[in-house]
């Protein structure tokens, strides 16, 4: 991908974010936190976005794949958190400029009421995983969030809520992080109002 290219995807994910209007959550749980849903590409210039796997050493929701993120310390604003949270676990410095937007806030069964913010992460950004938070990290095409068969939506007896899943690579992603990749696609990338608070998560991330 060349400079223009770079900056008229930039310039297109940021003008859609410009574009949408946030939904407040129907509830505020005591725990907040910020994520990352990071745009680049690889040396191919093929457009691409991060995700991660989280560290087995965690003393929760260890293994998961999930986005660079953490709880808002006291403070701390949910852009200031998510920034830090890149540096601490990817050694990634985004300055704020680089921040194109944030996405709706999501409500998990573990507490949390998570906020996405979507920003630029720099041409071949070097990374340095804190192998005490991350395990895993993967740039993958963006392409990959249009798969035909994504996204999954299936029902579990425990609610009456679907669950959203993404098939990526050669795994299922599911809420919360599916829930937020979803909107990413629908509202950064293509500027659609889209809305995931209803999607559901899978049982075993519920604690």
């Amino acid at each position: 991908m060349d400079a223009a290219a770079t900056g008229r995807l930039r310039e297109h994910a940021a003008r859609n974010l410009a574009g949408f209007e946030r939904t407040p959550p129907n509830r505020e749980p005591a725990k907040r936190a910020a994520v990352a849903c990071l745009i680049t590409h690889d040396d191919d210039g093929i457009p691409c976005f991060v995700i991660t796997r989280r560290s087995s050493k965690l003393s929760s929701h260890k293994g998961q794949w999930a986005l660079p993120g953490g709880r808002i310390d006291p403070g701390e604003s949910v852009i200031e958190a998510a920034l830090r949270e890149v540096r601490e676990e990817i050694g990634l410095h985004i300055p704020d400029a680089d921040v194109l937007g944030r996405l709706d806030d999501y409500v998990t069964r573990s507490g949390y009421c998570i906020a996405p913010v979507v920003a630029w992460a720099g041409e071949r950004p070097a990374f340095t995983l804190n192998p005490a938070e991350v395990q895993e990290l993967h740039m993958l095409p963006l392409a990959d969030l249009d798969r035909e068969d994504s996204p999954q939506f299936v029902e579990i007896p425990e609610s009456d809520r679907p669950v959203i899943r993404l098939p990526l690579m050669d795994n299922l992603i599911h809420a919360p992080t599916a829930a937020v990749l979803y909107q990413f696609r629908e509202a950064a990338l293509h500027g659609r109002p889209t809305r995931v608070a209803h999607y559901e998560q899978p049982v075993f991330a519920w604690k």
